[in-house]
């Protein structure tokens, strides 16, 4: 997602892979494709050093937020992902998982990304 929460990449992983595994393939090929991109904001699940040397090769910062241990914080940058759920738990398919495969699920946040924008252009 972008600064304004607006996909830039998307890839789903299933319910029994950690989310660090897709990340390689979500940007992967992306560098021609987003050439204004730098800096790369994670949660502390993503805090493994091949990632973080992947984005380096790549031309990208990684940085992970980590959460501290002294009750309820807001993170950084961590408001515009939740923003960006609720905008597609609005849409009614996505808000349960009955699809069966992974690219139905993708196809449909990529609409529902897709008539977000065009509201949004519109207005």
């Amino acid at each position: 997602m972008d600064d304004h929460g607006f996909l830039l990449s998307l890839y789903i992983t299933p319910a029994n892979r950690n989310d660090r595994y897709g990340a390689e393939r979500c940007l992967g090929g992306k560098r021609h494709h987003l050439p204004r991109l730098q800096k790369i904001w994670a949660d502390a699940g993503y805090v493994i050093q091949a990632l973080n040397d992947w984005c380096a090769i790549q031309g990208w910062q990684l940085e992970t937020d980590h959460r501290k241990d002294t009750g309820f914080a807001v993170l950084p940058k961590r408001w515009i992902v939740e923003r960006t759920f609720a905008w597609l738990y609005k849409y009614r398919r996505l808000c349960f998982d009955f699809e069966r495969t992974v690219q139905s699920s993708e196809y449909l946040i990529q609409a529902a990304m897709s008539r977000l924008m065009l509201r949004r252009l519109a207005a």
